[in-house]
């Protein structure tokens, strides 16, 4: 049974224009996506800026209200919810935010921070409370005697570890990062990743994990998912993923990961342009303006459907598998 189940998410915002605002078009951030997440699990989800990553990470967890589709937590129908019951249900699903420096509130200590979860859900009060704030800080390699300090006394990747005491102290079964590495260092974004991975492994926790970049996605996922203009485009096991991408657009990302490896390196592919617009999307495939590969009219006029490419690999382009047109360049 999956942990986490969605169905066709689709999530627009209006677009207003002129001088009274009026919602003259939409913009359809996430565009008919599904996928499921099972328990323990992490799914990585890349992507580059503007494809509806966040705005998806978001609707999981109803911070964003999606205009059709379905989540499904545990069996249950999150997206046919109140508010009210909503509430009562957050504990099990968590966020850990992009910006360890915003996402946290500077008039509260640490303890207050952490402790709010604790607070609202009614775990534990008193002296327990303090134990498990003690338990929390020490888990995500804080010292607890940093419990009176306030955020502006910590570095970015002391913030986010914060953050993440605060996503654990209701623990969750869920925990959607969203590009919770990318604001800091490369040395401190290998430790938050490696943090996450013990966590997962001490807790049981499943990540819908988001991201940028590649190199950070591989180390930490069990599968992948990419994203592009907010439709996914392909989904596979994470090595099956880096091996043979299916997708010109997935093949275009991983030749851009930085290898030290000789051998293993890639000829880089340079797509020409910039990502369409979201509010006037191309007609069929919504790459064909940038692929490399495009041919005329079928890419031009028929969206791609799923195909699969192994039992598990599964790309949105019409070649995908067929011959060297589904092999890496």
């Amino acid at each position: 049974m999956s942990l986490l189940d969605v169905r066709n998410l689709t999530v627009s915002y209006p677009v207003r224009h002129g001088p009274l605002q009026l919602a003259a078009r939409s913009l359809t951030a996430v565009n008919d996506v599904s996928f499921r997440i099972a328990p323990g699990e992490t799914l990585g989800l890349v992507g580059e800026s503007g494809c509806g990553k966040t705005t998806l990470g978001r609707a999981v967890l109803r911070l964003v209200e999606p205009e059709s589709g379905t989540v499904w937590f545990e069996g249950e129908e999150m997206t046919a919810l109140s508010r009210d019951e909503l509430r009562v249900r957050r504990r099990k699903f968590q966020m850990v935010f992009q910006d360890p420096y915003g996402s946290l509130n500077p008039r509260m200590t640490v303890e207050e921070a952490v402790g709010e979860a604790l607070d609202v859900h009614k775990l534990a009060r008193g002296e327990a409370r303090k134990k498990r704030i003690e338990e929390l800080l020490r888990s995500v390699g804080l010292d607890p005697s940093c419990a009176n300090r306030y955020p502006h006394e910590f570095s970015g990747g002391q913030r986010q570890r914060i953050g993440i005491a605060r996503a654990l102290a209701v623990e969750p079964k869920l925990i959607v990062c969203d590009e919770p590495v990318s604001a800091l260092d490369v040395s401190i974004q290998a430790q938050i990743v490696n943090l996450l991975k013990e966590l997962q492994q001490r807790h049981g926790i499943a990540y819908l994990f988001i991201a940028h970049d590649l190199a950070v996605v591989q180390n930490i996922s069990q599968r992948v998912m990419v994203m592009y203009l907010g439709r996914v485009v392909e989904t596979a096991e994470a090595r099956a993923l880096l091996a043979v991408p299916a997708h010109p657009y997935t093949q275009a990302l991983i030749s851009a990961v930085p290898s030290v490896d000789p051998l293993n390196r890639r000829l880089r592919i340079i797509l020409p342009g910039d990502a369409p617009s979201p509010i006037h999307p191309p007609g069929g495939c919504p790459f064909h303006p940038r692929c490399p590969k495009a041919q005329a009219p079928r890419c031009q006029g028929e969206l791609p459907e799923m195909r699969e490419v192994t039992v598990t690999h599964f790309a949105s382009c019409h070649f995908a598998g067929h011959g060297n047109h589904g092999k890496p360049a």
